[in-house]
C-alpha cells in the first residue's frame, strides 16, 4: 500500500455541515476529540494531534510512564496513554512545546517562543494566572501548518451541504477549468458517488485527503478504511477532463476542555490535573490549508517541599568521625550523650 505521507486527514462526510441557529446549538454539534479512536455521537468531529503532544511531555519528562489517576478510571486518559500520534508524526519545523512552573518569565517565554517560530500569538495564555506559581505546572503545545496547493483550484458556484441548502463557498475543478489543475488531485479510489477518496497536492510535504463517506465511526477507522480501499482499487489514479471536483470552503475556530481528566490525583506521583484546554482555527480555501492548534494543561503539586533555613543543632546526641582527606575509614570516633560528662574529664 502506498504511504499516505505526512496527511492531514479531513473527513468530511461527518466534518462542517454547519447549521443556522444560536452558538449554543453549533456548539452541541461540534466535537474537539481528544484521540483519532475517540468515539463521539457529535455530527461534526475535529481531533488535531496537540492535545497528544501535551499529554505525551507529562508522560515523558515529568510522570516518566502512562498517567493514571487515583480512584478514577479513565477512558480517555487510557487512550491517550497509548501515544498513537507523537511528534515524530509531524515535522520539527510545524510544532513547539515548553512547560514549566508557572509563571511570568514562562508565559514570557512562551510568548517569544512562538513569536520566532511561528511569528504567531497564542489565544489562550490570557485565559491562565501566570502570577508566580512554584506549586503549578504549565504544559503548552502549538501545532502551526500553512501550505499552497501545486496550482489555486477553481471558485465554484455556491451551493447548499447535504440536507442543508444555506448557501456556502466552494472550490474546486468543472469544465471550464484549466487541465493543469489535474496535477492537484490523486485519485484514492472511487468505487461509487458516494463512496471515494482523493488526496489534494501541495507545494509542501503536506496532503489532504477527502473521503466521501456516509459511515459513521472513528477517524482512526475512517483511514484504515481509506488504506484499505486504496489498495484494492485498480481503477485510475489520474484526475481526466470527465471528472470533477467540488469541495467546499472551511473556516472554523473551536475551543475545548476535557473534563473527564482534570482534578484527579495522578498515581505514583504528586501531581494533579487542574485544567486542560485545545483549541483548533482551521482554514481551507481553493488556495490551500491554514492550521493552527494550542494545547496546554496546569498541574498542580500537592506536595511541593518549602524551602526553610535548616537548624543544624548538635545539642542532643550525635556522632563524630575524624577522617583524613581522601580515606574512606575514620580514624577516629564518638557517640556524645551527656557532653557534661564527657567534658568532666578532661584535663585541667
Amino acid at each position: 500500500m502506498r504511504k499516505l505521507y505526512t496527511t492531514l486527514a479531513i473527513l468530511f462526510a461527518l466534518l462542517f455541515g454547519f447549521n443556522q441557529g444560536t452558538l449554543a446549538e453549533e456548539a452541541a454539534n461540534i466535537e474537539v476529540l481528544p484521540t483519532m479512536n475517540t468515539v463521539s455521537t457529535a455530527p461534526n468531529r475535529i481531533w488535531v494531534g496537540t492535545f497528544q503532544i501535551v499529554w505525551n511531555e507529562v508522560m515523558d519528562k515529568i510522570v516518566y510512564g502512562p498517567i493514571r489517576f487515583v480512584k478514577f478510571n479513565s477512558p480517555m486518559a487510557k487512550a491517550l496513554n497509548k501515544q498513537e500520534f507523537k511528534k515524530t508524526n509531524i515535522s520539527e519545523n510545524s510544532y513547539y512545546t515548553k512547560y514549566g512552573a508557572v509563571s511570568p518569565k514562562l508565559k514570557s517565554e512562551i510568548e517569544t517562543g512562538i513569536k520566532e517560530k511561528f511569528n504567531e500569538t497564542s489565544d489562550i495564555l490570557e485565559m491562565f494566572d501566570f502570577s508566580y506559581q512554584p506549586d503549578k505546572l504549565f504544559i503548552y503545545a502549538m501545532l502551526k501548518k500553512d501550505f499552497k496547493f501545486l496550482t489555486p483550484f477553481d471558485k465554484l458556484s455556491q451551493g447548499g451541504f447535504g440536507n442543508n441548502y444555506n448557501l456556502v463557498d466552494y472550490f474546486g475543478i468543472n469544465g471550464d477549468s484549466n487541465k493543469k489543475l489535474y496535477k492537484n488531485v490523486n485519485v484514492l479510489f472511487y468505487n461509487s458517488s458516494n463512496d471515494f477518496a482523493v488526496k489534494l497536492i501541495t507545494k509542501d510535504k503536506d496532503a489532504v485527503i477527502l473521503y466521501r463517506t456516509d459511515d459513521d465511526t472513528t477517524f482512526g477507522k475512517y483511514l484504515a478504511d481509506i488504506n484499505k480501499k486504496d489498495k484494492k482499487y485498480t481503477g485510475s489514479r489520474k484526475f481526466k477532463s470527465d471528472d470533477k471536483l467540488r469541495v467546499p470552503d472551511i473556516n472554523l475556530y473551536q475551543e475545548a476542555s476535557f473534563k473527564e481528566l482534570e482534578g484527579h490525583d495522578i498515581k505514583g506521583s504528586k501531581f494533579r490535573i487542574d485544567k486542560t484546554i485545545e483549541t483548533v482555527d482551521f482554514r481551507m480555501n481553493n488556495e490551500g490549508v491554514k492550521l493552527k492548534s494550542e494545547a496546554a494543561m496546569i498541574m498542580k503539586c500537592l506536595a511541593l517541599p518549602v524551602e526553610r533555613g535548616r537548624d543544624f543543632n548538635f545539642s542532643n546526641s550525635f556522632v563524630l568521625f575524624l577522617i583524613e582527606k581522601h580515606q574512606k575509614v575514620p580514624y577516629f570516633a564518638m557517640r556524645v550523650n551527656d557532653v557534661q560528662t564527657l567534658n568532666s574529664t578532661g584535663k585541667k
